[in-house]
């Protein structure tokens, strides 16, 4: 089966072993446009997070660490990225060249534009004003294998070995057949990811057929705020040093 899909004008990423990155198949980072820096992931009880700061857009930074074309099925919030729908792994996503990656920077609108992620209360977000509030706080990946295409053989016979052979004869013939072979703290509000300013971002569409109904790989990762982080102990908050009655023996002289 076809499925149609998303394809773009691919942007090539850094180095593999990027801080923050979560994932074995792809790579997914998740950097914040106003602080400009790549957020570090906080690994708690088997899931990863990443804090999350209200009013700073944020894009979602993915790279295919294989060798073969890949389709990355993405969510925000439980939505998809592309389409809009509440989010199925069975859905369109973007397509990914062998080692080669893509910055996701919103909601796509259109195939020229997108809509901006930025970090919002969990009442203000795209989900929930959606009428989708029940998966809030959550980036999902999954990761497809593009199916390989089958090889194609000629038949050997004598006739084709001595045309072959012959002085003159079509060396170019194989040439062209082989060319054309496939190739603790207070809990605030929790954050959600909201429908922001409008932005160009132009892709176009591509066939990918999935070497598999179900992904290779499912990358997951939550964000919230840092107190909320910290009361659900996902962050240790920094010892705070308290003044003790009885500090010591002696006295040191005033300066």
């Amino acid at each position: 089966m076809n499925w149609k899909t998303i394809t773009s004008a691919i942007v090539l990423c850094g180095s593999a072993g990027v801080a923050g990155a979560v994932g074995n198949l792809a790579n997914v980072t998740v950097y914040d446009r106003a602080q400009g820096r790549t957020l570090p992931v906080y690994q708690y009880e088997g899931r990863h997070y990443v804090v999350g700061k209200p009013g700073n857009e944020y894009q979602i930074r993915v790279r295919n660490r294989s060798g073969v074309d890949v389709l990355a099925v993405m969510s925000v919030d439980g939505v998809n990225v592309v389409s809009g729908e509440t989010a199925n792994w069975s859905q369109t996503g973007y397509v990914l060249g062998r080692y080669q990656g893509f910055d996701v920077k919103g909601w796509r609108k259109s195939m020229e534009r997108t809509a901006a992620f930025f970090f919002t209360e969990h009442e203000n977000s795209y989900a929930a004003r959606s009428g989708r509030p029940n998966h809030v706080g959550v980036i999902g990946v999954a990761v497809f294998r593009k199916k390989p295409e089958p090889e194609v053989f000629i038949q050997r016979d004598r006739l084709s070995d001595s045309r072959r052979e012959a002085p003159g004869a079509g060396n170019g013939a194989g040439a062209s057949a082989e060319s054309g072979a496939p190739q603790t703290a207070e809990k605030s509000t929790s954050l959600g990811t909201g429908h922001g300013r409008s932005e160009a971002s132009r892709v176009t569409y591509t066939s990918f057929e999935r070497a598999t109904r179900h992904p290779d790989e499912v990358i997951a990762i939550h964000y919230d705020t840092y107190s909320n982080l910290v009361a659900t102990g996902v962050i240790r908050a920094p010892q705070i040093a308290r003044p003790t009655p009885f500090p010591g023996q002696f006295v040191p002289d005033p300066r």
